[in-house]
């Protein structure tokens, strides 16, 4: 199996569906573990339930004591449910940002500019950003309505606190002609810091997704709260430890240079909070059956030497024919 060139087919499928969808009627609902973004209303085919959980928590307290309590547990079980299906593969092959980052990356390939890599000791700092966004975007609007340890309430501008700041805000909507979201707001003093930490995060998104491979996935909060409901997932990424050299293969193909992947042979399961389930490490592992996707209980996809060489081959082909031009 082609890898790039199936995953390359389900990005644009996803990607069409995902920004394009509600001109033909599509409606996957409002509780995606993806970045469906509620600004491209006409044409999202769905929407992020980052999204709907801020708005879910801008209630008093009291409210969840009732109905509100009970809807938004509905609202959370039908997201771990869609999480439940692809587990982290929603990041690298559904989301729409993913999507965006990785065609930045094949534009700095074709321009041979060098790529950016973190070393280890920063990338284990950069990882915990992502659940402090996670923290916040829930806990900002929860304080917008309620009063915690006695501090006043927070201004009403930070209701939903990560849409402001979310590079999906500006970019989605602007695949299809909406460029509207791209403003600061001088109203008030919240919405001035909000949108223009926005401009200021879509800007970095740019540069830094063309210069580093999954440059946002580091400090998504989507990622984390993702985590949390993978363990029980039916798509698994399964590591027979015995089997594993450690020849790096796997981790120098890992576009979120995760050294677990390849350092690792005692868990089996080797899905972390940064994994977005490419499935790049189970192509590039030269092992017969050292790594192998899994859904349901079946093999799907596995590491293979004769598939290990025959990619090789078609690299060098394509890097060859690359040179040429």
């Amino acid at each position: 199996m082609n890898l790039n060139k199936v995953r390359f087919t389900i990005q644009v499928i996803t990607f069409l569906l995902i920004v394009y969808g509600g001109y033909i009627g599509l409606d996957l609902g409002d509780k995606l573990p993806t970045f469906a973004c509620v600004f491209n209303p006409e044409g999202t085919g769905g929407k992020c339930y980052l999204g709907m959980i801020q708005h879910d928590l801008d209630h008093p307290w009291q409210a969840f004591l009732g109905f509100a309590g009970i809807a938004f547990l509905i609202s959370l079980f039908i997201f771990v449910l869609w999480v439940w299906v692809l587990n982290k593969a929603w990041c690298g092959y559904v989301c729409p940002l993913g999507t965006m980052q990785d065609w930045l990356t094949s534009l700095r390939k074709k321009l041979k500019v060098k790529f950016i890599e973190y070393d280890w000791a920063n990338r284990e700092s950069i990882k915990k950003v992502k659940w402090i966004l996670l923290i916040l975007l829930l806990l900002l609007p929860f304080m917008v309505s309620n009063s915690l340890l006695g501090l006043p309430k927070l201004p009403g501008g930070l209701t939903m606190p990560f849409c402001d700041i979310c590079p999906g805000r500006m970019l989605i909507p602007a695949f299809v002609g909406d460029f509207n979201q791209f403003y600061i707001d001088f109203s008030n003093p919240t919405d001035l810091i909000m949108t223009s930490l926005g401009m200021i995060v879509v800007g970095l998104f740019i540069v830094g997704s063309f210069f580093k491979k999954r440059f946002f996935c580091y400090f998504c909060p989507m990622a984390a709260f993702q985590y949390i409901f993978s363990k029980q997932s039916l798509f698994k990424l399964y590591k027979d430890g015995s089997k594993c050299t450690k020849c790096g293969d796997c981790y120098n193909a890992c576009d979120m240079d995760i050294l677990e992947i390849a350092d690792d042979i005692k868990n089996k399961n080797l899905v972390t909070e940064d994994c977005t389930l490419c499935l790049k490490c189970v192509a590039a592992c030269p092992e017969e059956g050292c790594l192998e996707a899994n859904f349901a209980g079946k093999t799907i996809f596995k590491s293979t030497k004769e598939g290990f060489i025959l990619r090789m081959a078609m690299n060098q082909q394509i890097q060859k024919e690359s040179n040429n031009d």
